[in-house]
């Protein structure tokens, strides 16, 4: 199995880092993709990817922090991107939930990471929450550039036209919560040879470890849900979303 989206970079992690990792291989979890939110969350990714054989980087800026996108900030990424265990460029995107940072602020930030990833020759991991049609049409401008929508909670409809343009859908913890339906049968839409899955860790942790800290080792929870929704064996979900991970993210 491959945890597509984490955030072992998070402070949560910083006492019992090696424990976790340890629990992730004994559950079956080979390798991480750690993500970056801002600068220095970027930098921790990289180097802990630099320790750690199973652990991948992404670096760039959060839509909450795309305030802080200022040329040096983007002249260190530029840098960190040529580290070869990074692997992609976010978390980017768009959240109009929160407006942690002015929207319009967002969608220009969003568009800088679409020319990063170019730069770099780097597929792109998006984060979006209640900003559906504005995410779409940056991505649909960009559509030279991979991407990856990750813990998705949008439409099935909106899922698709993302598929159409090549894109690969992540789900995460939610699709376990039982107030989850609708997100479930978007899971059930969305090919299994486009999907990935992932924790969002320390976030968002599946059922029955819903409101703990959450952790790579969870993720088989996920990819049990999609077995279910799917019809297919766990061990083709492991195989074939490991598989999806390592082609997103060209990893040999």
């Amino acid at each position: 199995m491959f945890d597509s989206h984490a955030h072992l970079n998070d402070e949560q992690f910083q006492d019992d880092l090696a424990d976790v990792l340890q629990r992730a291989k004994a559950a079956g979890v080979q390798g991480i993709i750690n993500i970056g939110y801002d600068l220095e969350s970027s930098r921790r990714a990289v180097q802990l990817a630099e320790q750690n054989e199973a652990l991948y980087a992404v670096i760039g800026v959060h839509p909450h922090d795309a305030k802080t996108m200022e040329a040096e900030v983007r002249s260190q990424l530029e840098m960190l991107g040529q580290h070869p265990k990074v692997v992609a460029v976010g978390e980017t995107g768009l959240d109009y939930y929160y407006d942690h940072s002015p929207r319009e602020t967002q969608k220009s930030v969003f568009k800088e990471h679409f020319d990063l990833a170019r730069q770099l020759n780097k597929p792109v991991v998006i984060h979006s929450r209640d900003a559906a049609a504005d995410t779409f049409a940056i991505v649909e401008e960009n559509s030279d550039v991979r991407c990856v929508l990750h813990c998705y909670s949008g439409s099935l409809e909106m899922a698709e036209k993302y598929l159409e343009l090549g894109h690969v859908i992540s789900f995460a913890g939610p699709i376990t919560f039982k107030n989850a339906s609708r997100l479930r049968s978007v899971a059930a839409g969305v090919p299994m040879e486009r999907t990935l899955i992932e924790t969002d860790c320390p976030y968002l942790a599946p059922v029955p470890y819903r409101g703990q800290r959450n952790e790579p080792s969870y993720v088989p929870k996920v990819a049990e849900q999609l077995a279910e929704l799917h019809g297919i064996t766990v061990e083709e979900v492991h195989r074939t979303t490991a598989a999806n991970t390592r082609h997103f993210f060209a990893i040999e």
